[in-house]
C-alpha cells in the first residue's frame, strides 16, 4: 500500500492515538502543518478508500483509526528506498553515509552493537 508523505503525516497522528475525529486530528496536524481543514478530511477519505484506515460512526461523527501496522509501512517503505538507490544492499547506504560523515560517533557504536547483535544470531 502506497502513502504519500502528506498521508503518512495523518497516519503518524492515528497511530500515536485512535481513535479519533476528524476534528481532533485536524488540531494534532495544526500543530505540525499549515494546512487547513478541508486538505485534511481529503486525506483522511484518501487512507479510507485505500483501507489503511477505518471509519466508525459515533453519532454524528466519524472515529477513525489505522489499520495499516506502522511497523508493516515502515518496513515497506525502507525496503522499497533501499532497493531503488542502493539495489536492495545495506552496505552500500551505510557506507554512502559514511562518505558524506554523516555517521556520529554514537551511530557508529551503535551499528557495531546491531552487527555483534547479528553475528551472535547467526551462530
Amino acid at each position: 500500500m502506497k502513502i504519500s508523505e502528506a498521508e503518512s503525516a495523518v497516519m503518524e497522528v492515528l497511530w500515536e492515538r485512535s481513535p479519533q475525529s476528524a476534528e481532533e486530528v485536524v488540531a494534532a496536524l495544526a500543530k505540525s502543518h499549515d494546512w487547513q481543514e478541508p486538505t485534511i478530511k481529503t486525506l483522511l477519505n484518501r487512507l479510507l478508500n485505500k483501507g489503511a484506515i477505518s471509519a466508525e460512526r459515533e453519532g454524528r461523527r466519524y472515529l477513525y483509526a489505522p489499520q495499516l501496522a506502522r511497523v508493516d509501512w515502515l518496513t515497506d517503505e525502507s525496503q522499497t528506498l533501499l532497493q531503488r538507490l542502493f539495489g536492495g544492499q545495506v552496505a552500500p547506504l551505510v557506507a554512502h553515509f559514511s562518505a558524506q560523515r554523516k555517521l556520529s560517533r554514537k551511530d557508529i557504536a551503535e551499528l557495531r552493537s546491531l552487527i555483534e547483535a547479528l553475528d551472535d544470531d547467526a551462530h
